[in-house]
């Protein structure tokens, strides 16, 4: 990368709390928020005490798709906590790179039941500004007055982390001196889970909700989808320090890659993680050795998590703490990546890695160390892994500040 990127600011909202200090302590009480989902017929982790007309204001929220609505409230928190001021900032100097795989897909569904009832006059006009992706990153802008690039980044569940990639790249080459980064999204629809049941991903442990996302455990039956936003306010380093920012922790580098092999499965050596792992390593200029932990993508499902485990225990030997925090959050899909990297800050910043909920049995083919409790830990760098339908993997090196 060639710089250091200081991360100033965080924001959240996920299914175990609206806010930073909620979620932290969630994840390293290891609570998990699935819940059975009586409309769906699915399981699933919803974001709840969300309240949008309260957050946002009523007129605001009712032209905003949910998916807008996370993003904006967690961004508000990531400025607020980097104590930066959008009314006096340099707005063309602040991009905004946001990641989501679907958009706005309960406006799409509900628009379309009004097209086929009542016809197509009766179809909002809102419905395009609310449901396309790229008004993810064009509502932050306006909200704050960031007029510098801004852009949706699409990498299917490493949206998230690869909009940190990308922000990075921003702050390297000098076309920003702040970015909002990070990922939202909300597709728990009846259809997109019915997509996602058809191709038999989603765990069927509906008698048990609760335990139904726990990765790497042996009885593992599929992921449990989420939905919810994460935001990162990222700086250079040395314009953090000149302004007395508080920094959480540094962005030191990051590694992206594609499997090129299917549509869904991952390759099944590794190759492809393994390539962005390696090139994470090499921009923070760093060995594999160099690892202390790392936040797995860990899905909760047969394949990714015996790919991911193999991988792991290949390239790095000396069996770094790793976890998933899918067990507490669930699959937050074009957020996970975001939503995680805000969690390896905190890792990298408190010295504490949190546990891998719902983990009593690790799958014996797995031979990677994996936090069964919540562990002390001089996280002197840590990775975070996001890899995506397709085959697009991202990874990102964190050191503490």
């Amino acid at each position: 990368m060639g710089i250091e990127v200081a991360v100033t600011g965080l924001g959240l909202v996920t299914p175990v709390g609206v806010g930073v200090p909620e979620n932290w302590a969630a994840v390293c009480a290891g609570k998990p928020s699935a819940a059975w989902d009586a409309t769906a017929l699915q399981l699933s982790c919803r974001v709840t005490g969300f309240d949008a007309d309260a957050l946002l204001g009523a007129r605001r929220a009712l032209r905003l798709d949910p998916f807008v609505q996370f993003a904006l409230v967690a961004a508000a928190e990531a400025i607020a906590d980097a104590e930066l001021e959008p009314g006096t900032w340099d707005g063309a100097r602040v991009g905004v790179v946001l990641g989501c795989a679907d958009g706005g897909p309960a406006t799409v569904e509900s628009q379309y039941r009004v097209f086929l009832t009542e016809g197509a006059r009766r179809v909002s006009p809102l419905l395009l500004p609310m449901h396309l992706p790229n008004m993810l990153a064009g509502q932050v802008a306006m909200q704050f007055g960031a007029t510098g690039p801004n852009l949706v980044v699409a990498t299917a569940c490493a949206s998230g982390a690869t909009s940190v990639a990308m922000a990075c790249d921003l702050l390297a080459l000098d076309r920003c001196d702040v970015v909002l980064a990070g990922g939202s999204e909300a597709m728990l629809t009846p259809l997109t889970l019915a997509g996602f049941s058809r191709m038999g991903a989603l765990s069927e442990r509906f008698d048990e909700p609760l335990t139904a996302s726990r990765p790497f455990d042996a009885d593992r039956d599929g992921f449990v989808a989420g939905e919810g936003a994460g935001v990162l306010v990222l700086e250079r380093a040395a314009d953090a320090s000149a302004r007395g920012a508080t920094v959480h922790a540094r962005v030191v580098g990051h590694g992206l890659s594609s499997d090129a092999y299917d549509i869904t499965k991952p390759e099944p050596r590794g190759l492809g993680s393994e390539a962005a792992l390696l090139a994470a390593l090499e921009d923070a200029g760093a060995s594999p050795r160099d690892v202390s932990h790392v936040n797995a993508h860990g899905t909760s499902t047969v394949a990714n998590d015996l790919t991911e485990g193999a991988m792991l225990a290949r390239v790095l030997p000396h069996r770094p703490l790793v976890t998933s925090t899918k067990g507490v959050t669930g699959h937050l899909f074009g957020a996970a990546g975001a939503v995680e990297a805000v969690y390896t800050v905190l890792a990298a910043e408190h010295g504490t890695v949190p546990l891998t909920a719902n983990l009593s049995r690790l799958d014996p083919e797995i031979d990677i160390d994996v936090a069964m409790t919540t562990s002390s830990v001089a996280v002197e760098l840590a990775l975070t892994n996001s890899y995506g339908f397709g085959g697009q993997n991202a990874v990102l090196a964190i050191a503490p500040a």
